[in-house]
C-alpha cells in the first residue's frame, strides 16, 4: 500500500492493557486511521472514561463487537481474552488482516492447543493459514499472510535469544531451563487477588509452575529451529512474577554445542541482529535490564559465559507491553501492509 493510505483499523478488546496500548502506539502512526474500539463492559463509554490519558485525540467511543462494522475495516486487531478470538475471527470478511494478541492462534497443533486450553480449537481452518507472528524470525510469512498469531511475551523474549542460537547449531536443544520474570500488567487489567498492590508489593512470586501455557509455544518454536519434531522439545520454563507495572526479562541456561564458545554464540546474535531496527546485542559484560527498554519496541540480549564448563547463560530484556504484545503487533501491521516497519515504534526507552 502507499505510505501515505489511511488504513481503516479496529481494535476488539481495547478496555485491556493491550488494547490500551496499542491505542497509544497507532495514535502516532501516520497511516492509521482508528476506526473503531470494542469494549463489552464499557460500551457507550468515550476512551477517556477508562483511560484518561488518551482522552483528547478524537477517538470513536467504545462499542460492543456485535456493533462493530467489519466492512469499514481493513485491518483489526485482537487483544480478547483467550478462546474467544477464534469464533469471532471466522466471521470477519476475508478482506480484513487480522493481528492477533492472544494464543488462540500461536499453537501449530490444534492437539496441543486443547491440551493446554481447556477446548478444542473451534477454528482449525484458519489455524492453518496462520503466521507466527515474531516479526524478526518470521517476516516473510508475515508479509503474506492475513491472519498473523503473535507471539506471547515470554516467548518473544526468548525465542529471540534462542532461535539463532538453535539455527546456527551453537547450543544444544536438550537441558535448557529458561528462569522468567514479568511485571503485573502481564496478568491483564481483571481485579485479581494475586495482583493487588498489599500481595505482590514488596516480594517476588513464581507462579504456573511445571505448567505455564508458553512452555509449548516455546517448545514448538525451538522445535522448528532445530529441524526437530514439534512434540520432542522440551525446556524447563518458570515464570515469576515482579512488583512493576512493565517489563520483562529472561535468564536462559543452556548447554553448548562441542567446540563452541561464549564468543560464538555473540557472533552468531550479532550477526543475526546486524540490520534490526529494534534488536541489540549489547557489548561483552553489559548487563540487559528492564530500565533499557521500558516503554519501547526494542529487545537487549547479551551472552555469559557460566561458571560450570560447557555451559552458558543467555539474557533478554522487554517490554512486555510493547514489544512482547501491542508494539510487536503494530510492527507485524506494517510488514503485512508494506510499510515501513518501524512506523509508529521509533519510541526511545523511558528512563528513570
Amino acid at each position: 500500500m502507499s505510505e501515505t493510505s489511511k488504513v481503516k483499523i479496529g481494535i476488539l478488546g481495547a478496555s485491556g492493557y493491550t488494547g490500551a496500548d496499542l491505542v497509544r502506539l497507532l495514535i502516532n502512526h501516520e497511516n492509521a486511521d482508528i476506526r473503531c474500539l470494542t469494549a463489552n463492559s464499557h460500551a457507550g463509554k468515550p476512551m477517556e472514561d477508562v483511560y484518561p490519558h488518551l482522552g483528547g485525540y478524537g477517538l470513536p467511543d467504545l462499542v460492543t463487537w456485535e456493533q462493530a462494522d467489519w466492512d469499514d475495516l481493513d485491518v483489526v486487531f485482537c487483544g480478547l481474552p483467550h478462546g474467544t478470538t477464534q469464533d469471532i475471527i471466522a466471521q470477519l470478511p476475508e478482506k480484513v488482516k487480522v493481528v492477533d494478541l492472544s494464543a488462540d492462534f500461536r499453537l501449530e497443533n490444534v492437539d496441543t492447543y486443547a491440551q493446554w486450553y481447556g477446548h478444542e480449537h473451534r477454528a482449525p481452518d484458519l489455524q492453518i493459514t496462520a503466521a507466527y507472528g515474531l516479526t524478526e524470525l518470521n517476516r516473510d510469512k508475515v508479509a503474506k499472510s492475513r491472519l498473523v498469531a503473535c507471539p506471547g511475551c515470554y516467548p518473544t523474549a526468548t525465542l529471540l535469544a534462542l532461535v539463532p542460537l538453535v539455527q546456527s547449531g551453537v547450543i544444544q536443544v536438550e537441558d535448557m531451563i529458561i528462569d522468567a520474570k514479568s511485571g503485573v500488567t502481564g496478568a491483564g487489567r481483571g481485579l485479581k487477588q494475586n495482583t493487588l498492590f498489599c500481595e505482590i508489593g514488596e516480594g517476588l512470586t513464581p507462579y504456573g509452575v511445571a505448567s505455564h501455557r508458553h512452555a509449548p509455544e516455546i517448545e514448538q518454536e525451538i522445535a522448528k529451529a532445530a529441524g526437530a519434531d514439534p512434540l520432542s522439545v522440551q525446556v524447563n520454563f518458570t515464570p515469576h512474577l515482579i512488583p512493576m507495572s512493565r517489563g520483562e526479562l529472561i535468564t536462559a541456561h543452556v548447554k553448548l554445542s562441542s567446540g563452541k564458545s561464549v564468543d560464538d554464540l555473540r557472533a552468531t546474535l550479532t550477526q543475526q541482529y546486524a540490520n534490526e531496527p529494534f534488536v541489540r546485542i549489547l557489548g561483552e559484560g553489559k548487563m540487559p535490564q528492564t530500565q533499557m527498554v521500558r516503554g519501547s519496541n526494542n529487545a537487549v540480549i547479551n551472552v555469559f559465559e557460566d561458571r560450570i564448563k560447557g555451559r552458558a547463560i543467555v539474557i533478554a530484556a522487554i517490554d512486555n507491553l510493547v514489544k512482547g504484545s501491542s508494539g510487536q503487533a503494530v510492527q507485524n501491521m506494517n510488514v503485512m501492509l508494506g510499510l515501513d516497519e518501524a512506523t509508529s515504534l521509533r519510541q526511545v526507552a523511558m528512563f528513570p
